[in-house]
């Protein structure tokens, strides 16, 4: 460091050693790398006095620490270099241009990236009161937010890295608000994310210097009954892996061997989950071995045991029977070099890859939350990224493999109480609103995002707070299902909107039908009868089924005018079969369909009608019910309709010579939405030589419900249909509705 150099660093109060810990810095870089930090650390001298740090600490102790801290994590010049400038990019918008000049692009990006994260503790400082299973959530919303947030997952580690160095300063401070709510967003926010990226030399220091600030007594009667600093123990794992490496490869076994002493946040985590006393832990200390076989692991434990004694009880294999989670090890205690208990696991190279990155993952279990596949993927690449950089120390590798948009899929946006929603990236505010709740969707008529007006088809962006302006009354606009416009991009919105219209549509049918039967029942003066009974009368569930098929003119009036003769209380009482069934005309027009499919005991060439309500096909048992003026209505045995008509009009019935005869039935397919799968099925279909009477398709999430009246000869071939169409691809299951 230049004389000039320290002068700077004198009068802004920065720390004696200040020359050592630039020369520190700069020593294992070369070139351009070099030159980035030398830079960054003459502009952050440049600015220190005139930027005052929100915590107190001064500026250069503050960005030497937590340059320091990054270095330790990469030996990466432009992450260091934007280390040494982030800290004070928040507090001086002109910088981050100075730096964009003098450092390069590249550190300017790390820079804004650190700088656009200040506003995630904000969020989580605000966020709305909610239940404990709510409050978790929203936590982990929030760091996915942060991860969706960042373009390099260099910043990650710079941001984490100066939390690490606000939390050093914190402990030591008086103000007793200011460290709490760092050692808050420590547990809440930071910690979880250096566990589940593997940063475990930030983690173990952030999680104790928090625990230390919450919890101070606890904190120090753990210290006290650990013997030893934490130095003192972390040179006492370095002696014991150092013998391990030694002994193993005497006996010829191939193997790697890491350890570190357990931190004292970690030590009270296990006291309190398994209500255990401190002399009951054997892995205070503790060390791993990783081999090439399963047949190296027991050769290894051989060898553990007789270097040092066994402590009963404390021997567990799971190789031999894995945990639930297919977790595979070896795991015992020993009395270890100066009577210590010593915990030893051994596993192979692919256990342990598993253990770290797959179902197993150690970061899940620690958490003790439930695993997301697609995010938990997401992660265990970002630590198969550190773990290369580390190998591989290749300045800006570690940028580029992180922008392949691992996190583009999903965008996290706030809602005006602070609460985080997760929405799929090319969200509008339309999307939002349906996702908050559907009637706000529905009368959506304006957005604001960030405080300004925007179009309702707007993409939306990470971190953006939206506000939904609504109508009091009044429904979603048509071009919202026009996908050109792009005003939706979500299939629940989507299908929301369409369920609405769908609603309009089944109303004025009701009201337009509930009109036409009122008027029939006064002009009968039957006023009193139940649109129930009349409902059930004509095979129909529901009262509003019978005025909706009413109003769309599916039941017309001379139907409705015989149902209603048949249930006058003036009519006779005794159904009269002869009255009930249609002219000889008739009769005869009907004949081929009666004589050909169905056997009316003791009543030839009989009009035959499926009831609409189950829909009978060959072979079904069936029953058949005299409606007056005509003929038969075909109900299934067990049909609930059926059951609540009157039983003195059922008749015997059954399956003639049906060939050639066609049968409508109602199927049902549900399927994962993908594009051609409308087409496949329907080719089905058409490879039958089966006709679609109707369809329907009703969208539900990612998948779509598939709905058809298709015209059967007999079940076996509507079975046969049905198989092939389980075999599309994507569809989950199909059957008879």
């Amino acid at each position: 460091m230049s004389k000039a150099q320290l002068k700077l660093v004198r009068s802004a109060g920065g720390p004696p050693e200040a020359g050592s810990h630039l020369a520190a810095l700069i020593e294992p870089l070369a070139g351009a790398e070099r030159e980035a930090v030398e830079s960054a650390f003459d502009l952050a001298l440049s600015r220190a006095r005139v930027v005052e740090l929100p915590g107190g600490e001064g500026t250069i102790g503050h960005v030497l620490g937590t340059a320091g801290l990054v270095a330790g994590l990469l030996r990466d010049g432009e992450a260091i270099a934007a280390a040494l400038l982030a800290p004070l990019a928040a507090s001086d918008e002109k910088l981050l241009d100075e730096a964009r000049q003098r450092c390069g692009a590249t550190v300017a990006d790390l820079v804004e990236g650190v700088v656009r994260m200040q506003q995630i503790p904000a969020l989580s400082a605000r966020r709305p009161a909610a239940g404990a299973a709510d409050e978790a959530a929203q936590l982990e919303a929030l760091r996915k937010m942060l991860l969706a947030m960042v373009q390099d997952i260099r910043v990650v580690l710079i941001k984490l890295a100066e939390h690490v160095q606000e939390l050093r300063y914190a402990v030591k401070s008086d103000d007793e608000r200011a460290k709490r709510q760092a050692a808050l967003l420590t547990f809440d926010l930071y910690a979880p994310l250096a566990n589940r990226l593997g940063v475990w030399q930030l983690k173990w220091e952030m999680e104790d210097l928090a625990f230390r600030v919450l919890e101070p007594q606890t904190y120090q009667r753990i210290a006290r009954l650990l013997d030893g600093k934490r130095p003192d123990r972390e040179r006492y794992i370095e002696n014991v892996t150092a013998l391990l490496k030694g002994e193993l490869a005497r006996a010829g076994i191939a193997a790697e061997v890491a350890g570190r002493p357990k931190h004292i946040y970690s030590i009270y985590k296990k006291l309190n989950l398994k209500d255990l006393e401190f002399e009951a832990l054997y892995d205070v200390r503790a060390v791993r071995i990783l081999v090439r076989d399963v047949k190296d692991c027991y050769a290894s434990l051989g060898l553990v045991h007789n270097l040092w004694t066994p402590i009963p009880g404390e021997f567990d294999d799971y190789i031999a029977k894995p945990k639930s989670n297919q977790y595979r090890s070896l795991h015992t205690a020993v009395i270890g070099p100066g009577d210590k208990a010593l915990e030893v696991q051994i596993r192979t190279h692919d256990m342990h890859h598993h253990s770290e990155l797959g179902v197993a993952a150690h970061w899940r279990y620690k958490e003790g939350s439930r695993g997301e596949a697609g995010y938990d993927r997401k992660i265990a690449w970002l630590r198969q990224i550190l773990e290369w950089k580390g190998e591989t120390g290749e300045a800006g590798d570690l940028a580029e493999r992180f922008r392949t948009g691992l996190f583009e899929d999903a965008i996290y946006v706030l809602t005006p109480q602070g609460r985080v929603i997760s929405l799929a990236r090319g969200s509008t505010p339309v999307d939002f609103a349906y996702h908050v709740h559907t009637e706000l969707g529905h009368r959506c008529r304006g957005a604001k995002v960030d405080g300004a007006m925007v179009p309702l088809n707007t993409p939306l962006e990470n971190g953006q707070r939206i506000e939904i302006l609504p109508a009091r009354q009044g429904g979603p606009s048509r071009d919202w299902l026009n996908p050109e416009l792009g005003f939706v991009k979500s299939p629940t919105a989507r299908a929301r909107i369409r369920q609405w219209f769908n609603r309009q549509h089944t109303e004025e049918a009701v009201a337009q039908g509930r009109l036409v039967v009122e008027k029939e029942l006064r002009r009968r003066g039957m006023t009193a009868l139940g649109l129930d009974k009349l409902a059930a009368h004509l095979g129909l569930g529901k009262p509003e089924e019978l005025l909706a098929e009413v109003g769309r003119g599916e039941i017309r009036s001379g139907q409705l005018d015989h149902a209603l003769a048949a249930l006058d209380p003036r009519a006779p009482t005794t159904p009269v079969l002869s009255d009930m069934l249609p002219s000889p005309a008739v009769r005869r027009r009907a004949a081929p369909r009666g004589k050909g499919g169905v056997l009316i005991v003791g009543v030839d060439r009989l009009l035959t009608v499926p009831a609409k309500c189950c829909k009978p096909a060959p072979p079904d048992a069936i029953v058949g019910f005299i409606t007056r003026g005509r003929g038969v209505t075909l109900h299934r045995t067990g049909c609930a309709s059926l059951k609540r008509l009157d039983a003195r009009r059922r008749v015997a019935a059954e399956w003639g010579d049906a060939a050639g005869v066609a049968f409508p039935v109602d199927i049902e397919i549900v399927a994962a939405k993908r594009t051609g799968l409308l087409r496949e099925v329907s080719d089905v279909f058409a490879r039958e030589g089966i006709r679609i009477a109707g369809s329907r398709s009703v969208e539900e999430n990612a998948g779509v419900r598939l709905r058809y009246t298709v015209e059967v000869e007999n079940i076996d071939q509507l079975s046969r249909v049905l198989k092939l169409a389980r075999e599309v691809r994507g569809v989950a299951r199909a059957g008879r509705r």
